[in-house]
């Protein structure tokens, strides 16, 4: 199957020394490692799938890897998620996997993007990539991985797991058949447990996610015969892999827009115990009044720095995680009155639960998250102070 990205210039002799044992494999060479490096691959998802997608992708040289992920790191991700360490708690994962990569290769071109794949953002950042790879934990961001990757021309390199079990395939518009070919509709999310609730083999999702790199690889540099229109079935319990060949439904009428599967994002399970929060244009009118809640910046530090919020107060979600109300006790004055901000909320809303279940929280205070974080505020009537 051809090469999907164009090779760049010559090796340094650094670049050939690091990536020697590539360019000795028989078929590889120089040109497949220019491919790589040459390459702009979006990895959907920093935890499970995540995890080894990102470290041999960014050990084998690709040029350019983006990960997007709107979690924070939690202990009970240890288990399987690698790329992270019991020092990245609490921190966003997408930033922790960037710093992997980094600390793998100081000079690797690695961006994070601490927000959720969605409907408004997918089309965008798919168009902006050679090739994306999906390992995503639920089915309405796996359908939009697919979609996206439909109305773009990008290729999917997609893969799921439960329990013990796994499978990968090689989703390639113009290529060969695509995941509704394979899967039509999507499933209702509860059908399938999650790994809450049904519990993952750790080692697996490292299978699973290596052998997505491998395929990522030879979609790139055009080297072997990628699992396009095959499904790769793998049982780590039998120690046996199967493979499913499917083919393109005639009948299937091509994915134009994702209004369906907008609306599968927009009808996830709402999270329990939901927090009030304050939409940016009634805070603004708040502090015009004279009111003074006070605006505390859950963010990481270089976060903060590098898109400072006038007026808060920096309190990264780590510290509130570990500490409750002794992390924010301090600004919080007499009659506290707390907006919590991140950059687009999730990680506001974290803080603000950890805060109202610690005990020694003040019965009275107010505690609110700024709706559509420090995006909204920036757009919105607070941009211009």
């Amino acid at each position: 199957m051809r090469p999907l990205v164009a090779p760049g210039g010559p090796l340094s002799d650094a670049e050939a020394a690091r990536y020697a044992r590539h360019l000795t494999l028989d078929g590889f060479g120089p040109l497949a490692q220019r491919r790589l490096r040459a390459a702009r691959v979006l990895v959907v998802g920093a935890g499970g799938l995540g995890s080894p997608i990102l470290s041999y992708l960014g050990a084998a040289g690709v040029g350019r890897l983006t990960v997007v992920d709107d979690d924070v790191v939690e202990s009970s991700n240890l288990q399987r998620q690698v790329i992270h360490r019991e020092a990245d708690l609490g921190r966003p994962k997408a930033a922790s996997a960037a710093a992997a990569v980094r600390r793998l290769d100081p000079g690797a071109r690695v961006t994070a993007v601490v927000d959720r794949l969605g409907p408004d953002n997918a089309e965008e950042l798919f168009a902006g990539h050679d090739l994306v790879l999906d390992g995503a934990d639920n089915f309405a961001t796996r359908y939009l991985c697919a979609d996206a990757g439909e109305l773009t021309g990008t290729p999917v390199v997609w893969g799921t797991i439960s329990r013990f079990t796994g499978q990968v395939s090689v989703f390639w518009p113009g290529e060969g058949p695509l995941l509704r070919d394979l899967y039509p509709e999507i499933p209702d999310p509860d059908s399938v447990p999650s790994c809450a609730a049904g519990g993952v083999l750790g080692a697996l999702v490292g299978l699973v996610g290596c052998t997505m790199a491998v395929e990522a690889v030879k979609v790139i540099t055009g080297v072997g015969e990628p699992a396009v229109g095959r499904l790769l079935l793998i049982d780590a319990l039998a120690a046996r892999t199967r493979e499913l060949a499917f083919g393109a439904d005639p009948d299937r009428a091509p994915v134009t827009g994702l209004r369906e599967v907008a609306a599968a994002c927009a009808g996830r399970p709402a999270e329990p115990d939901p927090v009030p929060g304050v939409a940016a244009g009634a805070l603004a009118a708040e502090l015009a009044a004279g009111a003074a809640p006070t605006l505390v910046d859950v963010r990481d530090p270089e976060e903060i720095a590098a898109d400072p919020l006038p007026g808060a107060t920096a309190a990264p979600l780590r510290g509130i995680l570990a500490g409750g109300w002794s992390a924010v006790a301090e600004c919080a004055g007499p009659a506290p009155d707390l907006v919590l901000v991140c950059r687009s909320g999730a990680r506001a809303a974290r803080a603000l639960r950890a805060l109202r279940a610690d005990p020694a929280t003040p019965a009275g205070a107010r505690l609110r998250t700024l709706e559509g974080g420090a995006l909204a505020w920036a757009a919105g009537p607070g941009a211009a102070g």
